[in-house]
């Protein structure tokens, strides 16, 4: 295709989700761009809006601020430690080292109000590197993102559309395949961001790749249908870590919303209808999930008090579930027995236990020693099923999001971002740090703007 010929946006993004970040850094950087969106509810419905907006940034200033030493190469060591040394060693130095300059750019380009967590630690990460938006809830990070798009004149949105293929031409991409209710229509472009997440609601590849969570509820978005896979693979892309994937073992049964970790991570503890405890539950939300399909039958409850009831009360998630009934309180072990069902006789003995051990007169058998204080008073419990939130493998990508074929060499002007690539929670569920699923679909969105803008026509902006 010449010069002449090409009358198309320089960049097609396929997904309304964190792919938005490339949107508008390709506009900052004088690209036009097409984000292709089948959802046209996307606002609430993918799993950017979904997530709980943690997004991880070793070395930021809001760290320096509250006097958090970190680095990225710290970061790249937990992610190390986390996966047991199998993460993409490549991909794990890229986006930690992009992860400060991600928040902060996000916040002082896009105007978006982020701020350093520090009330409590998520398991894994060995300093407070989590930011967020107030009420950590991810519909607003997206609305904030979205009011950025929507007032970006080299910003088009093409909704309700389906990227269907991308065309290329001597290793190169040309254009885009859009199915829209009008039909297919193809446009000419030079580059694809393919930010369509994984396959989690695509039950065959699940069942494939994922068989040991394949019984856990979904919850994700209903267009994670493994669209990048098919697309990638068929221009002769790599894939990789297609057994990774996030689980997460909180998901209020009674409301599909979401109890949250900061439960366990603030004291609480998980039982199963016994009234037994079955693992460490500060192992990490994600390989919990496996836990409780395991150990509690896929069916287990959060115990909690009114400490930990307040300390989480900034998650909007949190509220949520609250204000759905989902949280049942009693006065003792017999009341909360009789309301849930829990064998008060089990109860009864983990909760002596559990307070023996967080005020530290005994060790804990399943090596738990993380406990900020014995839960007192009045006991509250959320019934909580496990779930398959996104998955953590895709498509080969470099530290530039450029996907991959086998050999190594890059599929020109063809990008992936987000569950629609490799991730770095190395294999299965145990590798996941919090932040693990909005990283790579952010940062490498941000790279693959940058990288299509330096190989493309005149690049210019900051």
């Amino acid at each position: 295709m010449s010069e002449d010929d090409f009358a198309g946006p320089d960049l097609v993004v396929a997904g309304a989700g964190g792919g938005l970040i490339a949107a508008l850094r390709a506009a900052q950087l004088g690209l036009s761009v097409l984000v292709v969106e089948p959802n046209e509810h996307f606002r609430r419905g993918n799993n950017t809006a979904m997530s709980t907006a943690m997004i991880p940034g070793a070395g930021s200033r809001w760290q320096a601020e509250a006097g958090v030493r970190d680095s990225p190469e710290a970061f790249v060591a937990d992610i190390m430690a986390k996966t047991k040394g199998t993460a993409d060693p490549v991909l794990a130095a890229a986006l930690a080292k992009v992860s400060a300059r991600l928040v902060e750019w996000m916040a002082d380009d896009l105007k978006l109000p982020l701020s350093l967590v520090t009330d409590f630690s998520y398991p894994g990460h060995s300093n407070h590197r989590c930011h967020t938006v107030p009420g950590r809830i991810g519909t607003a990070l997206l609305d904030g993102i979205w009011e950025r798009v929507a007032a970006e004149p080299l910003i088009d949105l093409y909704s309700p559309a389906r990227l269907m293929d991308v065309t290329t031409e001597t290793g190169a991409v040309t254009g885009v395949v859009v199915q829209t209710p009008d039909g297919d229509e193809e446009i000419p472009t030079r580059a694809v961001l393919l930010a369509t997440n994984g396959f989690g609601n695509n039950t065959e590849l699940v069942r494939k790749y994922l068989p040991e969570i394949a019984g856990a509820q979904y919850y994700g978005s209903e267009e994670s249908r493994g669209d990048a896979l098919r697309i990638g693979t068929g221009l002769g892309a790599d894939t990789a870590y297609l057994d990774a994937y996030q689980g997460h073992a909180a998901l209020a049964a009674a409301s599909a919303t979401l109890a949250g970790w900061a439960t366990v991570m603030h004291g609480g503890f998980l039982v199963n209808a016994e009234g037994q405890r079955f693992g460490d539950e500060t192992m990490g939300y994600s390989e919990y999930a496996l836990e409780s399909l395991k150990h509690a039958n896929g069916q287990a409850w959060i115990v909690l008090d009114q400490r930990i009831f307040e300390a989480c009360e900034s998650f909007s998630d949190f509220q949520a579930t609250v204000e759905s009934g989902a949280l049942k309180w009693a006065d003792d072990v017999a009341e909360m027995a009789a309301a849930t069902g829990i064998s008060a006789a089990g109860l009864r003995q983990t909760l002596d236990q559990t307070q023996r051990i967080a005020a530290g007169e005994a060790v804990d058998s399943y090596g738990r020693t993380h406990w900020e204080e014995p839960l007192a008073g009045r006991i509250g419990a959320i019934s909580v099923v496990p779930a398959l939130f996104h998955t953590q493998g895709g498509l080969r990508v470099d530290g530039n999001a450029r996907v991959l074929k086998a050999d190594g060499t890059a599929i020109g002007g063809l990008y992936a971002s987000g569950g629609a690539a490799n991730g770095i929670s190395g294999h299965g569920a145990g590798g996941y740090l919090a932040g693990n699923g909005l990283l790579p679909a952010l940062g490498l969105a941000l790279l693959a703007a940058e990288d299509a803008a330096a190989n493309g026509p005149d690049p210019q902006g900051p």
